[in-house]
């Protein structure tokens, strides 16, 4: 499944697509949807936002199109005239200006209006998004000092979305790794220094994954790496999908474990389970 930094991406384009215009066709697959067609015409998207791993269609009368592409759903950008060759199911498509973007294959799909969107239960248990919202690292840093967090193993922990929005599976292993963190350590576990240290990389690499199409790894790692033959899917992180490749640090061999039913990777050496 994308993560944060992807589904914001996307949102980015959708938004570059739409916005700017006023909206010429609408189309829903959902009975629930179809009454906004018609009144949908005319109105301006003003901006398309996401919190954690949903996306927020904002338009200019105060409705949200929420919409979480879980694990299948894909927006994708077009001509009007020119749709898609493809065999995903169609659940939605705004055009603007003959510019259209259209929603394939997502479940969760629906209309709210901006001042009662926190009740989307979805939203309603996030924790604060690392891109969309003004998170410091004070925030972060807060929150795993609260005691609903902070006696939680990390490779867990850092999985909830309920403690912060929009990380997944490939970030978990990397910002555990930078911070030199194990996964079955806790926040508690940790003095000030290693915790503020871990909420320095959560904010630092969910930004820099954002802004890099996904590399999390250090110039001087990747360069290193593809010096050795290394391909993109192995060069792009410093631990995730590299069981068995030598850490960038030390050069001992990466190991793949399973934690919360997730695979994560980690460096035995660099990321001590204890100390």
């Amino acid at each position: 499944m994308p993560e944060g930094p992807e589904i914001r991406r996307a949102a980015d384009r959708v938004e570059h697509q739409l916005a700017g215009g006023t909206i010429e066709h609408v189309w829903f697959a959902f009975e629930a949807l179809k009454l906004h067609t018609a009144s949908l015409i005319g109105r301006r998207v003003e901006r398309v936002e996401t919190r954690g791993k949903a996306m927020l269609t904002r338009f200019d009368d105060g409705r949200v199109l929420y919409s979480h592409n879980q694990l299948y759903g894909l927006w994708k950008l077009h001509r009007a005239d020119e749709p898609p060759q493809t065999t995903r199911s169609l659940r939605a498509r705004l055009v603007v200006d003959g510019r259209a973007a259209s929603l394939y294959s997502a479940s969760s799909i629906a209309m709210w209006h901006a001042d009662t969107l926190g009740q989307q239960p979805f939203l309603a248990r996030l924790g604060p998004d690392l891109l969309s919202e003004a998170v410091s690292e004070d925030a972060v840093l807060a929150r795993l000092n609260e005691a609903r967090f902070k006696r939680r193993g990390l490779g867990g922990l850092l999985l909830d979305q309920g403690f912060v929005a929009g990380l997944g599976n490939y970030l978990r292993s990397e910002i555990l790794f930078f911070a030199g963190l194990h996964p079955k350590r806790r926040p508690a576990d940790l003095d000030d220094e290693q915790c503020r240290q871990l909420a320095r990389y959560m904010l630092a690499l969910t930004w820099q994954t954002y802004r890099s199409a996904g590399i999390t790894n250090t110039p001087e790692w990747i360069e290193a790496a593809k010096a050795q033959g290394e391909t993109r899917p192995q060069w792009r992180f410093a631990v995730f999908d590299r069981q068995g490749l030598a850490c960038h640090r030390c050069q001992t061999p990466i190991v793949r474990t399973m934690v919360s039913s997730r695979r994560l990777y980690l460096c035995p050496l660099c990321q001590p389970e204890s100390g």
